[in-house]
């Protein structure tokens, strides 16, 4: 009788580890990563940034800068709907964005 009991036991702590991972991947945040280009000029990269997400001057400029020089930044996070979004703003203003989990 030994035996029954401890095989459900281990299908049930199989089944919440699976659970618990599951909630993990939910809780990651996505990010919007920027590209450096060959096309898009350093002015119109930090217009982008500021129309699209609101930026002051300052952050969008840092957030250029580091496009231009480390060749990405990462400009949002959040759900990966909200991320998808982002990305396709991105593309639709004609610069390169992907998304990637944090």
């Amino acid at each position: 009788m030994a035996a029954p009991l401890s095989a459900p036991r281990t299908g049930t702590t199989h089944e919440a580890e699976q659970v618990a991972d599951d909630s993990v991947a939910v809780e990651v945040p996505w990010q919007t990563i920027v590209w450096n280009d060959p096309v898009n000029l350093m002015s119109y990269v930090t217009y982008v940034l500021q129309k699209l997400f609101g930026y002051d001057r300052d952050k969008a400029t840092k957030l250029m800068l580091d496009v231009h020089h480390k060749g990405r930044a990462t400009v949002s996070s959040g759900s990966k709907d909200k991320v998808e979004g982002d990305v396709a703003k991105l593309h639709a203003a004609g610069l390169w964005a992907t998304m990637q989990r944090s």
